[in-house]
C-alpha cells in the first residue's frame, strides 16, 4: 500500500473512531435520564429494533448477496451478535439503575486496557513501555477529570452489583472488538453489521418477552420515544458502522484507546444540553488524554 494512501487509511480509521466515540457519550446520557422510564431490556430491545428498520434499506441488498459466507460462519456471527448487540448495551443499561455515574464512567474506561491484555495474549501484540506510559497519561487525565482534580476521592468509592455489570459490559466489549478484526474475508462492512442487529435481536426478544411479563405500567411516550430513535438510529447504527471501520483501519487496540475520550465529549454534551459547567480541569484531563493516545499509538518510522 502507498505511503500517502496508508497515512489516508490511518487518519479515516481515528475519524470514524472518534466519531463513534462522540455519538456512543451521547448514548450514556440518554441512557441515565431513561433510567426510571423504561426497562433496561426493552430499552436495548426497541434500541436494535429501530437499528434493523432503518438499516434494512441499505444493507438488505448485501446481506442477500453474501449470505452464503454469513451461513459459512453462522457460529462467528452467532458469538460475535450476542457479545455485541446482545449482551453489550443491555448490561450497561442494568448498571445504571445500581450504580452511580461516576462508577460507571471509572469502569468504562476499562474496555481498551482489556483489548491491549487480550491482543497481547491472543495475538502476542507487543507491550511496550510507550504503550504502558500512554496508557499510564490517559488513566490519570480520565481519572482527573471524573474527581475533578481529587483523585483521592477514589477512596470513597464503594461498588455494588451495577459496578458488576459495568465491567462484565466492558470485558465483553473488548472481546467483540477483537472478533470485528477477525470477519469473515469478503464479507462487507454492511453485511456484517445487518446480520449482527438481527442475530443479536433474535437473541434479546426471548428476555424482552420475560421482561414484559413484569412491567405493568406504559413506557412509551414523547420522552421515552425520542430517546429510543436516538439510541437506536444514532448510537446503535452510525456508531456501530463508524466503529468497525475504524477497527479494520486501526485493529482494535488503536481504535480502543481513542475510546478514552468518551468523558470529554460526555463533559462537552453535559454543558450543551444540561448546563453543566466547564473548567481548567476539563482542559488538563483533555491534554493528559490525548498525549496518552498520541504516545501509545506513536509507531516509530524505521
Amino acid at each position: 500500500m502507498p505511503e500517502t494512501v496508508k497515512t489516508q487509511s490511518i487518519f479515516a480509521g481515528y475519524l470514524f473512531a472518534l466519531s463513534a466515540t462522540a455519538i456512543w457519550s451521547g448514548n450514556f446520557i440518554v441512557a441515565r435520564g431513561l433510567n426510571d422510564s423504561i426497562p433496561p431490556i426493552s430499552l436495548a430491545f426497541f434500541r436494535w429494533l429501530v437499528a434493523v428498520i432503518v438499516f434494512t434499506p441499505f444493507a438488505i441488498k448485501n446481506l442477500i448477496e453474501e449470505w452464503p459466507i454469513i451461513k459459512k460462519h453462522l457460529a462467528y456471527f452467532s458469538i460475535t451478535s450476542f457479545l455485541g448487540i446482545t449482551a453489550f448495551n443491555t448490561l450497561i443499561y442494568f448498571a445504571g439503575h445500581t450504580t452511580t455515574a461516576m462508577n460507571l464512567s471509572l469502569i468504562a474506561i476499562t474496555f481498551p486496557i482489556f483489548i491491549i491484555i487480550l491482543s497481547r495474549i491472543l495475538y502476542k501484540e507487543q507491550l511496550t513501555i510507550k504503550k504502558v506510559v500512554g496508557i499510564v497519561l490517559v488513566l490519570i487525565g480520565v481519572l482527573f477529570l471524573i474527581t475533578k482534580g481529587e483523585i483521592t476521592a477514589l477512596i470513597n468509592i464503594s461498588f455494588n452489583i451495577g459496578d458488576v455489570w459495568m465491567l462484565l459490559a466492558s470485558i465483553i466489549f473488548a472481546i467483540y472488538s477483537l472478533f470485528l478484526k477477525n470477519k469473515p474475508e469478503g464479507l462487507s462492512i454492511k453485511a456484517l453489521q445487518l446480520a449482527c442487529f438481527i442475530i443479536g435481536l433474535i437473541f434479546l426478544f426471548p428476555f424482552f418477552l420475560w421482561e414484559q411479563t413484569t412491567v405493568n405500567e406504559l413506557f412509551l411516550n414523547l420522552t421515552t420515544i425520542p430517546a429510543i430513535l436516538y439510541v437506536g438510529i444514532f448510537a446503535s447504527l452510525c456508531a456501530y458502522v463508524l466503529w468497525n471501520k475504524s477497527i479494520v483501519a486501526l485493529g482494535p487496540s488503536k481504535a480502543g484507546m481513542v475510546y478514552y475520550t468518551l468523558p470529554l465529549f460526555s463533559g462537552f454534551l453535559g454543558h450543551l444540553l444540561l448546563n453543566e459547567s466547564v473548567s481548567m480541569i476539563h482542559f488538563f484531563s483533555m491534554i493528559l488524554i490525548l498525549s496518552g493516545i498520541v504516545t501509545t499509538n506513536h509507531e516509530s518510522k524505521k
